[in-house]
């Protein structure tokens, strides 16, 4: 492989949904955070070669945000700009897509990343209601449209299908991911405590990094009234053991232990990362935080997609002959504390490792203080398809505080699919 080398890279903070619609549009995400990190380049925009969005959920009026984004980011006409979809990992797809370009030579240069604002997910009309509006739509005088609306019943306006949750839906085996979850949870035996805590854990390390400094990624948004927002609001200075025991359980209420607590957050936010090659490098004097050595994607069943990230690294340690202690910071995306613990829990699994990923036995344990550091998704959410791009990007930045050479960033896509990446620093 030619060397792909990440410039830089910024994210928003990441705003948890309150009940409503949030206060920016995924474009509008997508444009301020590639607005701040353009201006830093000694580049203009139109000098890229491509800029490349994955995005989960667009809304009806950003068909092809890519496109859109890399308009207002003023790159100009003749720089071509896409959207890609991969689930939970659409984010790194751009990143991926942009790699395998840059590989084949046909660009040099590239902005990618990826953005949702699942905070304005729509809800949609059922099917009987939409029959009666196309049923109205049809009508032309003032007494057929009369005897039509006598034919509206409150039950066809009282019950919205909201978008979100069939989004988050497994079409194929009919679960929410949060069940799919809960049979990882059920399979190795994790406990609500043992989720809980975890928990607990991402939000007091996100807390300290934010203290110590360490997400200098994140660049403030401003909203249409001048309100600024500079931080990811969802974490909890005060998350204690304790109170993580008092929600219930949302997805599984008779038997279940995962709870909107120990799940990700429902977010909006976007991030990006610049990527070169050698030939850009040397071109613009860049200086590069890292580069990405190899890229991997897993299928597995859908109904334990949480393990998704188990199936991907994997091959990637086989191929460059690595254990799992090689690696000297893993970023793993906190879909939910039991899918992560879960994956921890299949890499120790004799049977698993041996049945599942063609292993001789365990591959071993990643250390507590190695994964993670500075917190995830259940802190700071999950907007979908952000997050695979900004384990991206903050895995760099703990790489080159820590002065270490390695990381994987991994992340579990709905659908039963897996995504991985190899990362090292540059000097």
């Amino acid at each position: 492989m030619k060397p792909i080398y990440v410039v830089d890279g910024a994210r928003t903070p990441f705003l948890k949904a309150q009940k409503g619609p949030g206060p920016f549009a995924a474009s509008d995400l997508a444009t301020q955070a590639g607005r701040a990190l353009l201006l830093r380049q000694p580049f203009e925009p139109f000098d890229l070669d491509e800029v490349i969005l994955g995005c989960a959920a667009p809304s009806p009026d950003e068909t092809n945000i890519g496109r859109m984004v890399a308009l207002r980011l003023g790159c100009g006409k003749k720089v071509p700009g896409w959207t890609v979809m991969r689930n939970c990992a659409s984010g790194m797809q751009a990143i991926d897509s942009a790699i395998a370009n840059i590989q084949c030579g046909r660009s040099e240069l590239v902005l990618a990343g990826g953005v949702d604002a699942l905070s304005r997910a729509p809800l949609l009309y059922s099917d009987a209601m939409v029959r009666w509006f196309a049923g109205m739509m049809a009508l032309r005088s003032p007494g057929q449209k009369l005897r039509h609306f006598l034919k509206l019943r409150p039950a066809m306006l009282l019950t919205p299908v909201v978008g979100l949750m069939k989004g988050l839906t497994d079409p194929m085996v009919g679960l929410l991911m949060g069940q799919t979850a809960e049979n990882l949870a059920w399979k190795f035996g994790i406990s609500r405590q043992q989720m809980d805590e975890f928990a607990v854990q991402s939000h007091q390390r996100s807390i300290a990094a934010r203290q110590a400094g360490h997400l200098a990624e994140i660049v403030p948004v401003v909203d249409g009234q001048g309100r600024v927002y500079t931080e990811d609001d969802g974490v909890r200075a005060d998350a204690t053991l304790a109170g993580m025991a008092k929600p219930k359980p949302f997805f599984d209420k008779k038997y279940g232990n995962i709870t909107a607590a120990n799940s990700s957050q429902i977010t909006d936010g976007a991030a990006w990362v610049l990527l070169a090659s050698e030939a850009a490098v040397q071109k613009w004097g860049l200086k590069p935080i890292g580069k990405i050595v190899d890229s991997e994607w897993a299928g597995l069943e859908p109904e334990q997609m949480g393990l998704g990230p188990v199936h991907a690294s994997t091959p990637i340690l086989k191929r460059h002959g690595l254990q799992l202690s090689d690696i000297d910071y893993w970023e793993l995306n906190e879909a939910f504390a039991a899918q992560v613990l879960a994956c921890l829990a299949a890499w120790k699994d004799d049977a698993y490792c041996r049945e599942q990923l063609g292993l001789p036995g365990a591959l071993g344990e990643i250390p507590e203080d190695r994964l993670n550091v500075d917190g995830g998704a259940v802190s700071i959410g999950h907007p979908v398809g952000a997050s695979g791009a900004r384990i991206v990007l903050h895995l760099l930045h703990v790489l080159r505080r820590n002065r270490a050479r390695r990381g994987i960033a991994t992340i579990c896509i709905g659908g039963g699919l897996g995504g991985a990446m190899l990362l090292e620093t540059v000097d």
